[in-house]
């Protein structure tokens, strides 16, 4: 009887042995798998080598689920980062003439982590023009009515995303003024001032297409008060993309019309402050405007 007991105790020790040796090792491996290092904040930024008047794409990976885009942040500003694919953001981030070239610093925060890019502004030239407008065709003469509405329109941060692919030109008229012109009116450097898009030197009444799909956010005429810009039509392309089309001869599509790439929209004019026919199409990312060529040459996801 003393042996029979004395075997059954040793296996009851064997048996609480391993049972507690099992509980130790998933107590000790769990705070070990959290030790772990987590995956790298994975960022992409393009273009590489950047001038004056380019877009930023800031691409992110995230890995986590909780439906929490990441920041992205240059000096004070924060630019939205919109879902592109799963666990993948973009933002865009717009350089214009008036900045000064050199080093920017992006901080991006995601997943947990923040990671801090450095990326170098190429200085750019921009040709110098001199400009004479009669009476009544200055940027003086805007009314409070055209400014809000624009100002407004190019302010739209849409979460969708209309366009795809690169942009089409939205006229076949030669170019006659690039982006980022400075200019002189009527004999006075504008300090503030730079050529806020591309215009094509076509003749009255010839087609305006738009460059990409989108919906129709402003339309303005003359008779509303819209002076400066004439008849003007706005695109929203989604995601902080905007298009405006000025100086229009005839507008066909009315605000909340949705457009595809290529579609007639209206017609070549020289209504508002315009020496003469011609399209000014302006692209602006996040409300500055930025040079439409690269996105002519490229695809922004």
């Amino acid at each position: 009887m003393a042996i029979e007991n004395r075997a059954r105790n040793s296996q009851s020790w064997q048996v609480s042995r391993h049972t507690t040796n099992f509980f130790y090792g998933i107590f000790v491996s769990f705070p070990l798998a959290l030790a772990l290092p987590a995956a790298a904040l994975q960022v992409q930024l393009s273009p590489t080598n950047p001038q004056l008047g380019d877009t930023l794409s800031v691409m992110v990976d995230v890995t986590q689920q909780d439906n929490q885009p990441p920041t992205v942040v240059v000096g004070e500003k924060t630019y939205p980062a919109f879902a592109v694919s799963p666990n993948k953001y973009r933002a865009f981030i717009p350089t214009t003439p008036l900045e000064t070239a050199g080093t920017r610093t992006l901080k991006i925060a995601g997943d947990g982590q923040v990671k801090n890019l450095s990326v170098k502004l190429r200085s750019r030239k921009f040709p110098i023009q001199r400009i004479t407008l009669p009476p009544g065709k200055s940027a003086d003469g805007a009314t409070e009515y055209e400014l809000k509405r624009v100002a407004a329109f190019k302010a739209l941060q849409t979460p969708e995303k209309y366009w795809d692919g690169k942009f089409l030109a939205p006229s076949k008229a030669r170019i006659s003024t690039i982006y980022g012109v400075r200019r002189y009116y009527n004999g006075k450097f504008a300090k503030d001032y730079y050529h806020r898009g591309v215009d094509y030197a076509g003749g009255t009444g010839s087609p305006v297409t738009a460059p990409a799909s989108g919906r129709v956010a402003l339309v303005g005429k003359v008779s509303q008060g819209f002076r400066i810009h004439g008849n003007v039509v706005g695109i929203d392309h989604g995601q902080g993309v905007t298009s405006i089309f000025l100086h229009l001869s005839r507008i066909n599509v009315k605000e909340g019309d949705f457009v595809k790439a290529g579609q007639l929209i209206g017609a070549v004019g020289s209504t508002g402050a315009a020496t003469g026919p011609h399209l000014h199409w302006g692209l602006y990312v996040n409300g500055q405007s930025v040079d439409p060529v690269p996105w002519r040459t490229q695809v922004f996801e």
